[in-house]
């Protein structure tokens, strides 16, 4: 049985001293991914460089945390951003698994190296092409680990261990709620979004209509697949940003959603 903190939020964490919080906050790396990159207890490589950075604060109610598998390497194999609820529960603001032995591809920022934000405030339309041409969903800078299971088991231990039994994740792009959906999250917003797009989808619907080929994004191909649907909604097919969806999740139990029937990933 997982032993309960004494710490109940994320801001209670974050008062503590640090060997406890990384000893807390490690709970969120799935052990699959220590073993699979050899990444000792002490999270410390040979030359005792540390892989873990924690940007928890006292005094703050939120968590960065970036897992390296070598000290160095530009991207993480696991990066995460968790906050409290306004009622103390957590709400996972970001969560990205990272492959370091897959090709990168710069949608994170332009060729002077300005950020994109996600591709919220600018694009790097040849890296995202170049992506997506390699199977990569919108955000991806490499391809991921395959280990949303094991890490959605790694956060449940998590919430578990302050006392919850309920956890909030915000989805960044569409293809994120709907493989949220397949792991047993339910919507507190968005889900008539989801129903719209969903709707727009099908044949005769508004966004199917749209996929015309008109730029390298929105090709038919898209109305069945939940990685090429995402790409056409981060292109603006749907004439405004995919936000404003939050989903959660209780812990060892699912819901049964599917807004995206039949398509493949």
């Amino acid at each position: 049985m997982q032993q309960l903190l004494t710490v109940s939020t994320i801001s209670g964490v974050n008062r503590l001293d640090m060997p406890e919080k990384q000893r807390i906050y490690s709970l969120l790396i799935p052990q699959q991914m220590l073993e699979r990159f050899n990444i000792p207890a002490d999270f410390r490589d040979a030359q005792g460089r540390s892989l873990l950075e924690l940007n928890c604060k006292a005094g703050s109610s939120t968590t960065e945390m970036a897992l390296y598998h070598e000290h160095g390497f530009p991207d993480p194999l696991l990066y995460g951003h968790i906050t409290d609820t306004l009622n103390g529960l957590v709400h996972v603001l970001l969560y990205v698994l990272n492959d370091p032995e897959s090709p990168r591809f710069d949608v994170d920022r332009l060729p002077d190296g300005t950020p994109t934000k996600f591709g919220t405030l600018h694009r790097n339309l040849e890296a995202e092409q170049a992506a997506m041409q390699f199977g990569l969903a919108p955000g991806q800078v490499r391809r991921g680990l395959r280990m949303l299971g094991p890490a959605i088991q790694a956060f449940e231990r998590f919430v578990s261990s302050l006392g919850h039994d309920l956890y909030f994740a915000e989805p960044l792009y569409y293809h994120n709620a709907i493989l949220f959906e397949r792991y047993g999250f339910a919507y507190e917003k968005g889900r008539r979004l989801m129903q719209r797009i969903q709707a727009g989808f099908a044949p005769g619907g508004d966004l199917y209509q749209k996929l015309d080929g008109s730029t390298p994004f929105r090709q038919p191909a898209a109305a069945n697949s939940i990685r090429l649907r995402s790409w056409a909604l981060h292109d603006g097919i749907l004439g405004e940003r995919f936000q404003g969806v939050t989903m959660y999740k209780r812990v060892g139990k699912s819901f049964a959603l599917d807004n995206c029937p039949g398509c493949e990933w």
